[in-house]
């Protein structure tokens, strides 16, 4: 096909025309000819200033060689048109024609445009080495200018760190070659003229360097019961062996998998039937340690229960836990729960909730709460049954008849006694007493003895300033009751509990102090952005409040407090992040009236006098929202 194409330039008074080579493009000349008159005498076109078509008289026209059968007359436009047929790219430049009764001279243009030709391709077959580095050079010309896209097997080529594409795409990079890297290579260049493609195919010739895995495991996710195979292919070729391991444990010392899992001899694994306990990492690697590849197998299953105690207890008065022990991949969705055989709605049971782990959480336990339950999860792939019958019985928790005092305060090289003793209810057995620190951690020591359910500390030292907690526990409840230990004649410990309240431009710090005798406090603290920090002394030294000024308003700031005596250098508190209120003012810069926003605007921020109100709000009176100083 061919098609007539135009596009006048006023100010030139040219007309450019686009053809494809092959096709056609008619040159529409419109002379300024005399009234009356429609018929140009001695017309003429040309090329560059060079004739190649002229018309005399009527009689038969001339034609230039390289035009000859290849330009005709256009009757239907007066006679002064021509068709250019079988048009190549030499036929693109200036054209313009003319006649001796007419003043006008019409100048075109002609963009001639080519399909791609390959100046530059890759051989068809190339050998390498692995290891080996490549380029595949392909370069097109065209007009337009050629786009060239790279596929390998029929798939779009994915830069790595290894693949590349460079100079517009005509050059494909491959370091480091191996078995991955090995195929056919396909270069397409294309523009509105159509597309060529070139295959060349990369094949080895032979290996060098030492053994590499070429074909490693992939990640996979299978069901309970399944059979599983990781590839784990090695090259060259070799009796080289892998060694496969599972979360770093080698698969035959993983007592799970003996008799399931089995190596091959092409290096592959494969596990049949697959259990939920098999989810993991496992990693092939060559013995000599050349390489090594790991792929994650997750397994999946129905939720089930592992668990079920015949008989649980639940504390009187307190609040107490009905276990529901479930494993479930994918995560669990929700549990059902009956008691004596009726279902159990614990949405519509005040003080009945149903935990994330599938857990009944009863948050005061009454009698009524006694019986028989069953729980049943569910996950997306179903359930795999229901828990035996659990017999729940509500009985009376431990309670203290001895409780340690809240604080207890001695010298350095001292001795401390902390007493506690609990007793059972009636029907329960007779509590265990532990002692913990506060992380939950046991107090243990030479220093540390034990009689009964009192604990002794001698030769007290600083590091044994903290919390200390008398944990008693049976059948049906675990109670708690904590208490202090200060050491004094050391250096300063850390002040704590430090909280902080703010406005736009202050920040009002209080803590407790790690010490009881005399010492002095400074405050660090800096913008959270700025690395640059700020020390103030806390004057007088007798407080444990005071008050930044000076601060930015809508800032985060670091606070931090400092002590020391005497004895030493200081030691700090935990850092808190504070944010100062952000000030907000009307357009004209006055104060916000906040009852002209909706109720239900955002309040964020530490609150005291001032409000911190997100963007979104919407002004009641239609008013632009207020501005905010930084």
């Amino acid at each position: 096909p061919g098609w007539l194409l135009g596009a006048q330039d006023k100010g030139k008074q040219a007309i450019f025309l686009t053809a494809k080579s092959g096709e056609f493009v008619v040159f529409n000349c419109q002379l300024d000819l005399p009234v009356g008159v429609d018929t140009p005498l001695d017309l003429r076109w040309s090329k560059e200033d060079k004739t190649i078509y002229s018309l005399a008289d009527e009689k038969d026209p001339w034609v230039a060689e390289r035009y000859k059968d290849r330009i005709l007359l256009v009757s239907s436009y007066a006679r002064s048109a021509i068709n250019l047929t079988s048009v190549r790219e030499s036929d693109g430049g200036w054209y313009s024609c003319g006649a001796s009764n007419s003043n006008s001279t019409p100048r075109f243009r002609l963009t001639v445009n080519t399909p791609p030709r390959f100046l530059v391709t890759p051989e068809d077959m190339i050998r390498i080495n692995f290891g080996d580095a490549i380029i595949l050079s392909c370069q097109a010309e065209g007009r337009p200018a050629p786009e060239i896209r790279w596929y390998k097997d029929a798939s779009p080529v994915e830069p790595s760190a290894t693949v590349g594409l460079f100079n517009q795409g005509s050059e494909l990079r491959i370091s480091d070659i191996w078995q991955q890297d090995l195929g056919d290579y396909t270069c397409i260049a294309g523009n509105t003229g159509g597309q060529i493609s070139h295959t060349s195919t990369l094949t080895t010739v032979s290996v060098k360097g030492p053994p590499r895995i070429v074909v490693p495991p992939t990640n996979q996710t299978t069901l309970e019961g399944e059979k599983v195979r990781f590839p784990c292919e090695i090259s060259p070729a070799s009796n080289l062996t892998v060694e496969w391991t599972h979360d770093g444990t080698s698969i035959s010392a993983v007592p799970s998998l003996q008799g399931r899992a089995t190596a091959q001899r092409d290096g592959s694994l494969v596990i049949n039937p697959v259990t939920s306990e098999d989810s993991g990492f496992y990693s092939c690697e060559i013995v000599t340690g050349s390489d090594s590849a790991m792929a994650y197998l997750n397994v999946e299953y129905p939720a089930k229960v592992t668990f079920t105690p015949t008989v649980q207890y639940l504390p009187f008065r307190l609040a107490g836990v009905v276990q529901c022990s479930i494993k479930a991949n994918p995560p669990l969705q929700y549990v059902t729960w009956t008691k004596d055989k009726r279902l159990l709605e614990p949405y519509s049971i005040k003080d009945t909730f149903i935990m994330s782990n599938g857990s009944l959480l009863l948050t005061k336990v009454t009698q009524e709460h006694e019986g028989r339950y069953t729980c049943t999860p569910y996950n997306a792939q179903g359930t795999q049954g229901s828990s035996g019958p659990m017999e729940v019985l509500v009985r009376k928790p431990p309670v203290f008849t001895v409780e340690p005092e809240s604080l207890y305060q001695r010298k350095v090289g001292e001795t401390v006694e902390m007493h506690c003793d609990a007793q059972e209810a009636e029907g329960t057995q007779k509590p265990n007493i532990q002692w913990q620190l506060r992380n939950g951690d046991a107090v243990q020591g030479e220093r540390v003895t034990m009689s009964k359910a009192n604990i002794s500390i001698s030769d007290l030292r600083r590091t044994d300033f903290g919390y200390y907690q008398c944990v008693a526990s049976n059948e049906v409840a675990t109670i708690v009751s904590a208490t202090r230990l200060v050491v004094d004649g050391t250096l300063p410990h850390a002040p704590h509990n430090l909280t902080a309240n703010c406005t736009e431009t202050t920040v009002t710090l209080s803590w407790l102090p790690g010490y009881t005798y005399k010492q002095d406090y400074v405050i660090l603290y800096q913008e959270s952005s700025s690395m640059e920090q700020t020390s103030v002394p806390v004057i007088p030294n007798t407080t444990t409040m005071t008050t930044i000024t000076g601060l930015t308003p809508g800032t985060d700031y670091l606070f931090q407090v400092s002590a020391k005596n005497t004895q030493g250098d200081m030691m700090t508190s935990h850092v808190i992040t504070a944010h100062t209120l952000e000030m907000i003012c009307t357009q004209e810069g006055h104060e916000a009236d906040l009852n002209n926003y909706e109720r239900n605007s955002s309040i964020l921020g530490c609150t005291r006098a001032y409000f911190k109100v997100t963007e979104s709000r919407v002004d009641r009176d239609n008013r632009s929202p207020p501005c905010r100083d930084k």
